[in-house]
Order: C-alpha cells, then structure tokens, then sequence
C-alpha cells in the first residue's frame, strides 16, 4: 500500500477540516447539548459540499468515492466531536448502494446525498452483542399478497435513531439465516426511545414489530445475507475506528496547547521530562492508529479479505485511542476535572467508541485465531 495521500484526498481532507473547525466549536457543542444534540446546521453544510454522499455513485447525486476518503473526512469529525451521524448514516448508505435493488437505491439515495434523508444503523444487540448474531427476529410473511418480511425484538443505541428517516436493521430467521432490512422509523410497529450515551450524542433503543415490504429487504430475502451483514459490520468498525483517531488528534491538540502555556515552578509543563515523554508516546500512538486505520480502509475499497487488518486497527483505535485520551485528561492535571473545560469532551468519545469497538484482548485473540487459521 502506498500512504501517501493523492492530491484528491488531501483536498477532500482539508475542506472536511475547514467545515468541521468553523462550524463545530466547542460553544456551539455545548449549546446543541441543552437541545437535541443534532447540528442541523452542520449537517446542511456537509451536504452541500457533497460529503454526504461521499461513496454513493454519482448518478445519485453522490462521488463515488470508497471508505480511504470517507474514513479522511470521519477523521475530521472526531477531530472536532462533532454532532452529526455520519458515520451511521453513511455506512448504511454504502450498504444500500451495494446490496439493495436499483428501485430501492433510487427511492433512498438521492435523499441522503441532498441531506434530506438520514440512515442509521443497527447492528448493536441486547445480551451478549455479537453483531453477527442478531437479536431480532426474522419471519417471512407468505399470506398478503405483497409478502415481505415481519421483524420482531429490539435493538439498543441505535445511533441518531431519534433524528433517522431509515434504520438498516438485521435480523435473524429461525433457520439462521440472515435478513438486512431498510426500517422506516415513522412505520406503525416502531418505538423510538432516546437515552443518553456516555459521549453524549444522540442515540435510542428501538422496539421493532414490523412488517417490511420486499421492496426495502436490502439482502436476504430469498437467501442468506450474513455477507451483507458481515460487510456492513466491517465498514462500521473501520469507520469508528477513523473517528477514534480524529478524536485523538483533538486530544493531543487541546493538551500540547495546554503544557505549552501552564506553568508551574516558572516553567512551562511541557519543560518537565515526564510531560514531554507522556505527550510523545500519544503522537506515536496516534500515528500507529493512523497507518492501520487508512490501511483497513484501502483494504476494504479494494475488496480484498480485510478481516485481519480490521483487527489490527481495531486493536489500535481501542488500546491505543483510550491510552491517548487518557494521557489528555493526565496532563491537565485538576483543570482535566473541569467539565467547563473541553479536554473531557474528547475523553468522553474515546471512552464510548473503544466501547463500541470492543476490547483490546478481545482482537488480539481474534487476529491469532485469524492467523493460525491460515
């Protein structure tokens, strides 16, 4: 793999930084944190950069562009913590664009390019939250003319629920087999609950028992769609693990700044070794997330079998994101405890996506599982 970026990217990456560091400062989080906590405004910005059809095809008003640049422009988000699904609702797009019919694309994309139409996904389950194991249940409606599929159960912080128009949801039938389905959230049958998250974005549980129509079962629905499933997991993780390291950045950022101008004894922190040290295995740490995360991410644009690479920066983004925003709250010292003070913003994030991801003990022994398999 070549890390060098192309002229295109590193564009696309500094238009990203330029919309999210004028639109998502820290006051503007903290105003949309006593309402909805959805950057309505942002979010229209985005969409007339085109960045939120980043990898639909360009026939629906988007750029076709694959998960190495979707990943540059979630870097910027978590850069800036900034309040808007798009990681959620650009995933479950790809999933469409590569799994749904062309009616169902026609119906659904053009929205979601324009801003009009926000995706979600559910792949997170009660119980033990294996995402390849859906706790919804799937049953095959055979005695209305129209068929379709019933979904049944119920699926836990769902990302934006509360604010989505379409939730990709899966599903598993009593066969075992697989059922990817686009869930209309105003659908009779759907409860919407919101609850409030560690990284305080918007998120809710859904309750589901709802018929869905043939025409919105993504993969599935005369066959087995766990590759589906499989695919869309695997962009969702990549896709967390590029926003772990924007979140990262804005960590060490907000912390240089703060041990370049605190002082103490006459001297700035950042003169003292112990400082100067914590802060540099942060950067070293955060370049290590970097070169596994956009190496993942070319993986999967290339379709090759990323599975193992996938892990890896998984691996990084949780070990490695938790050490880097950890050291940030460290180096402020008491001001750190400060909730006025926007280091803990960051740590909040770090926190909540390594929890999304997964343990660190958890990868390694699946990438040696993983190995010793070949």
């Amino acid at each position: 793999m070549n890390f060098d970026l192309s002229d295109e990217q590193q564009v696309l990456g500094g238009l990203a930084q330029q919309i999210f560091g004028d639109l998502s400062t820290i006051e503007r989080i903290t105003e949309l944190q006593t309402r909805d906590g959805f950057d309505a405004t942002l979010w229209s910005e985005l969409a007339k950069a085109g960045l939120l059809g980043l990898c639909v095809a360009e026939e629906h008003g988007g750029l076709a562009m694959h998960m190495v640049e979707l990943s540059l422009v979630l870097e910027q988000q978590g850069r800036y913590i900034a309040q808007v699904p798009l990681w959620s609702s650009s995933i479950a797009a790809m999933t469409v664009a590569e799994f749904a019919s062309q009616e169902l694309q026609n119906q659904v994309l053009p929205g979601v390019c324009a801003g009009t139409t926000i995706l979600s996904t559910a792949l997170a389950n009660f119980g033990a939250n294996d995402s390849m194991n859906p706790s919804v249940e799937a049953i095959d409606v055979i005695e209305t003319k129209e068929g379709g599929i019933r979904l049944i159960g119920s699926k836990p912080a769902v990302p934006y629920a509360q604010h989505a128009h379409y939730v990709v949801v899966s599903a598993k039938r009593a066969n075992g087999s697989i059922v990817l389905a686009l869930v209309d959230t105003d659908a009779r049958g759907v409860t919407i609950t919101p609850v409030e998250g560690s990284d305080r974005q918007p998120q809710a549980n859904m309750e589901i028992d709802v018929v869905v129509p043939t025409s919105h079962v993504i993969s599935g629905l005369t066959s087995d769609g766990r590759e589906a499933l499989r695919w869309m997991h695997e962009h969702s993780l990549v896709a967390l693990c590029a926003i772990q390291l924007g979140v990262a950045q804005g960590s060490i950022a907000i912390t240089a700044e703060h041990v370049k101008t605190r002082h103490q004894f006459g001297k700035p922190l950042s003169a003292q070794q112990a400082v100067a040290v914590r802060a540099a295995d942060a950067y070293i740490t955060t370049e290590a997330m970097r070169v596994t995360t956009l190496n993942a991410a070319w993986q999967l644009a290339e379709g090759f079998d990323a599975r193992q690479d996938v892990l890896v920066a998984m691996y990084w983004a949780t070990e490695g994101g938790h050490s880097v925003v950890l050291a940030g709250q460290h180096l402020h010292g008491g001001v750190g405890a400060d909730i006025s003070y926007p280091v803990h913003r960051f740590f909040l994030w770090g926190i909540q996506i390594s929890t999304q991801l997964g343990g660190a003990s958890q990868h390694l022994a699946r990438l040696g599982k993983l190995i010793a398999s070949k």
